[in-house]
This record gives structure tokens, C-alpha cells and sequence, in this order.
């Protein structure tokens, strides 16, 4: 989990405006129009608006594609895309085979069309189907084909699930462009996505294996201990042995029934693998957590794969940033591709969900008031007021022109720094005094904001190479007990994901609790059949 950010959460795959390689795109396709092999000079098919306005209106489940279809071949002068001097071209083929298997990219559609398609590559057949439709039929599964693989679910349905942060700007035409040059490049664990869609997928074909070996056997209590520890004997232990074994948290299963040290090393890496507190004692809630079905596990990895498709990979090139990912309750600084901090946090409850967006932070301020917001003033403060008048002057608060505030202090739940990122929703990062509770393994318990317990350390790299803020500067700043703002000279990215599935750089998957109840409605829309 240490890697998360490597490739992480969260920006705009814009193939009609960021990559390096559009230039060099517009010539290598000139070569391919112009080489008989892929494409005659002259071409008999012709094709237009009209014609494929025609099109769409014998295959009506395609007419959601005929704006895209319009702009495909506007850019390529209405030339055929699909036929060169000898029949269809090379990337036809190639593609024609990864839209049949969907599953191996965590998806469940299929074409409209499909007989129709399947129809073009069986020889016997394609004299049925006039090549003006086989055209339009191909570059149609393109469109389909990269439209769920490359772009996902549409931008107004993410907004809908509190999914915040801008959708990837994909141009289905540019994207032609280069996967006509390199058509090898639809295998290829390359910048067209955000990298860590190529983890889980290559994770998704090792569960896949699982289950088709069929999964792993239910783990039944033989005690009645609530939990289980080093030297303990039962089947139980050699039920979780073998579980383990399975996921590859064990190197292999001894069939041992002793709980040794062997086991401990397996149950700490599940442990660290999903969320839990590093010691070897195993409770009864983690075994029900072992106990979930394999295809369970596989609908998760499928879910996230889906949110790496909105991403935009050019999100991590920055030279400096700040990851969160919710489920997990972990910030990431990352500086030059190496991560400099990794800091346990806090977010918000479930009646105060922390949102997903990109954001910049502008500037920190050092000893920090609260300034404490009405609902929590209405709620919580007036009832401690009425109990104790003296209620603020105990809790260092002060009441300013009707607001109440708590100064700076041991007892201010901001701590010593909070850092700033303009937003809609009023959220940032902030210390905290209570250090114990990011122990805890449950920490939602924000009320939206992100509580690091690391914030100080946070401060000192950031301002690292700013000369006008020295650590001793910086210290004082934060021990004064008066509010100083700190303005950044750059821009500070800083991105709230929601990742409840991540794969490290060693090839390790980990599994976070969905707190904000995220996979079930995004898994809805994703297989549902209005999406296929």
C-alpha cells in the first residue's frame, strides 16, 4: 500500500491535446493510407454523413454513436479506415479479438451486433454483409470498444455516485490515430491509461484462475474463543493456513493445524493487505472478512478498474503532489516519483462523506483557529453551554460577532497546521491532538475534512526548499499561539480518491471497507443492461 500513489487516485487523458506523440501520429497514419498493403489509393467505398445516417438507422442500437462516427471520419476525410490492398488491415483483426474478450478488461458487455461482426472474419459469410456496412460495423465496435475501455460509465452518472473529479477529455479519433500506427499498443501496458488499470487487471486474471479452480473452502469455527493466537491448536488454524495459501499469503500450506510462526507471517501480510492493525491475533470479524466469496473479490477489482478509467494518467507527472485515498485512510506526499510521507488520516462519517475532487492547496496557516461551524455551534455547543456556563472559557473558545471560535492550542482540534485548497465544500487538511484514534482501524470520523496525523512533518517537506521558511521559522510559527498564513510560491495538487482495491508495485493487492457504500451502486450502473 506504500505505492499508492505511484500510480494513483486521480488526471485528463486528453489524446486530442496532451500527448507527446499527436504530431507524430498525423504523418505515420499519411504512410498507412498510402502503403498498399493496409489501404489502396483509391478506395471504392464511399462514405458520408448521409450514408451513415442511413446506417445508424438500420442498426438502431448503434445510433448513439453516430455523432462520434461523423467526427471519425470527417478527420480521415471520409476514407475507409478498416480495408487496405488486401482486405481488412491488421489492427481489424487485432481489434476484433480484444472486443471478444471484454472479461480480461473487468467488463461484462458485449457488441450490439455481435453475429454481424462475427460475420465479417467467417469467410463463408462476409459476401452477405455489403462493405460499406462492414466499415461502418467495424469502426462502430471501435467506438464501442474504446468508449468502455478507455472512457468508462458517462461523466453525468460518476457525478451521481459523488465521483467529483473531472473525467479524462478522450478523443476517440486521436486515439485511432494511434492505435492505427501501433495497433499492438491495445496490449500494451503503456500512458494510454492510468497505470494502476493494468495492475488490477493482470490481479483480475489471477483471481479469475481462482475461482476457476474453485475458490477457497469456507472457514468453520471449531472453538468457541473469540480470537485466535500464536501456539493455539485447532482445525480452524489449518482452515485459515490453507485460505491463506490460497491468495498467495502463504507461500504454501504446511496442512499444519498449529498456529506458528509460519501462519503469523501470513496473517500479518493479510492483514496489512487489508486494512488491519499488524499483530498476529486473528479475530473472528477478520476470518468473516476471509470468508467473503472469490467473486466478490472479483466484482471489487472490476469496480476499481472502472474508476481508473476516468483518470487522467498525467495526474501523477507532476513534480510534487498529495494523495488520499478515503477508504483506506492514507495521505501519500510524493515528490519526484518517490514518496516522501505516508501518514495515516482521518475522513469524514458517513453523515459527512470527505468529497471526491482534485483541488491545489494555496497556502498553510500555522496555529490555526477553529472557527466552529453553526451546525455543530446548534447542536453541540448551546446544549454544553446550558450545563456549564463556562463551557468556552474551559475549552479556550470565544465568541466573535455571533461566531464562535477556539483558539489556537494543545486543545484545538485543527493542531498545528491546516493546509488550504479552495472548494465548494469548505474541506481541508488539518492536524489534530488526539494521536491515539489513528491507531484506530475504523477512522471516519471527520466531519468531512482530512485529519493527518503527520501534519507537522507534512509542513516541514513541503517548504523544504523555500529559503523565507526554515525549519526554525516554521516551528515557531506553529508553537506561537497566534494564526500566521504561510502563502505556497507553487501550487500544491492534492487529490481525494476512492480506491477500495489497489495493487502495489511488487504486484500485491489490497482491499479496503467500502465505508461510503460505493461499489454496489457503481457496480449497478457498470453490468447493468442499459450500460451493455
Amino acid at each position: 500500500m506504500k505505492q499508492l500513489y505511484i500510480s494513483f487516485i486521480l488526471l485528463s487523458l486528453s489524446f486530442s491535446n496532451s500527448y507527446a506523440y499527436q504530431n507524430k501520429t498525423t504523418k505515420a497514419v499519411d504512410k498507412i493510407v498510402v502503403t498498399k498493403k493496409t489501404q489502396p489509393t483509391k478506395t471504392p467505398i464511399k462514405i458520408s454523413n448521409a450514408i451513415i445516417a442511413n446506417f445508424v438507422n438500420k442498426y438502431p442500437n448503434l445510433k448513439t454513436y453516430r455523432s462520434d462516427l461523423n467526427d471519425l471520419y470527417l478527420k480521415r476525410n471520409y476514407k475507409s479506415i478498416w480495408f487496405g490492398g488486401k482486405g481488412l488491415i491488421e489492427f481489424a483483426n487485432l481489434l476484433y479479438a480484444k472486443t471478444n474478450e471484454l472479461e480480461q478488461e473487468g467488463l461484462q458487455s458485449k457488441f450490439a451486433y455481435k453475429n454481424k461482426i462475427n460475420s465479417i472474419f467467417t469467410e463463408k459469410t462476409t459476401k452477405n454483409l455489403a462493405s460499406v456496412d462492414t466499415e461502418l460495423l467495424l469502426s462502430a465496435m471501435y467506438l464501442f470498444y474504446a468508449q468502455k475501455v478507455y472512457k468508462g460509465i458517462e461523466s453525468d452518472k460518476i457525478k451521481e455516485i459523488g465521483w467529483l473529479i473531472p473525467q479524462k477529455n478522450l478523443s476517440y479519433a486521436t486515439l485511432l490515430s494511434y492505435l492505427l500506427v501501433d495497433p499492438k499498443a491495445l496490449d500494451k501496458n503503456d500512458t494510454a491509461q492510468f497505470n494502476q488499470y493494468y495492475k488490477l487487471r493482470e490481479v483480475l486474471k489471477k483471481y479469475r484462475k481462482i475461482e476457476q479452480n474453485g475458490g477457497w473452502n469456507k472457514i468453520v469455527r471449531d472453538t468457541l474463543v473469540f480470537e485466535l493466537k500464536p501456539g493455539d491448536s485447532s482445525q480452524t488454524i489449518g482452515q485459515i493456513r490453507q485460505r491463506l495459501a490460497t491468495t498467495g499469503d502463504l507461500h504454501s500450506d504446511s496442512k499444519s493445524n498449529r498456529y506458528d510462526q509460519e501462519l503469523i507471517d501470513g496473517v500479518i501480510n493479510f492483514k496489512k493487505r487489508n486494512g488491519y492493525n499488524e499483530d498476529p491475533i486473528i479475530t473472528f470479524s477478520q476470518i468473516s472478512r476471509m470468508n467473503i466469496p472469490i467473486e466478490n473479490y472479483i466484482k471489487t477489482i472490476m469496480v476499481n478498474m472502472e474508476r481508473c478509467r476516468w483518470i487522467d494518467p498525467e495526474m501523477t507527472k507532476a513534480a510534487q503532489y498529495i494523495i488520499v485515498n478515503i477508504p483506506s485512510y492514507k495521505l501519500f506526499f510524493v515528490r519526484n516519483g518517490k514518496t516522501e510521507l505516508e501518514s495515516n488520516v482521518f475522513v469524514g462519517g458517513t453523515m459527512n462523506e470527505t468529497v471526491i475532487f482534485s483541488g491545489n492547496i494555496n497556502y498553510m496557516v500555522f496555529s490555526p483557529y477553529w472557527n466552529i461551524p453553526t451546525s455543530i455551534v446548534q447542536s453541540e455547543i448551546k446544549t454544553a453551554l446550558k450545563q456549564n456556563k463556562n463551557y468556552l472559557v474551559e475549552n479556550e473558545m470565544e465568541s466573535i460577532k455571533g461566531r464562535v471560535r477556539q483558539k489556537p492550542g494543545p486543545k484545538n482540534p485543527l493542531g498545528k497546521v491546516k493546509f488550504i485548497f479552495p472548494n465548494s465544500n469548505d474541506i481541508y487538511l488539518h492536524g489534530s491532538p488526539s494521536k491515539s484514534l489513528f491507531q484506530s482501524e475504523y477512522r471516519a470520523y471527520s466531519h468531512g475534512c482530512i485529519n493527518v496525523n503527520k501534519s507537522e512533518e507534512l509542513a516541514y517537506l513541503i517548504l523544504k526548499d523555500n529559503t523565507e521558511w526554515p525549519v526554525e521559522r516554521i516551528k515557531s510559527a506553529m508553537e506561537g499561539g497566534k494564526e500566521i498564513t504561510c502563502m505556497l510560491k507553487e501550487k500544491l495538487p492534492v487529490h481525494m480518491g476512492y480506491f477500495t482495491a489497489w495493487v502495489s508495485d511488487s504486484g500485491e493487492i489490497s482491499f479496503f471497507n467500502d465505508i461510503y457504500e460505493r461499489d454496489d451502486r457503481l457496480a449497478e450502473i457498470l453490468f447493468s443492461e442499459d450500460y451493455n
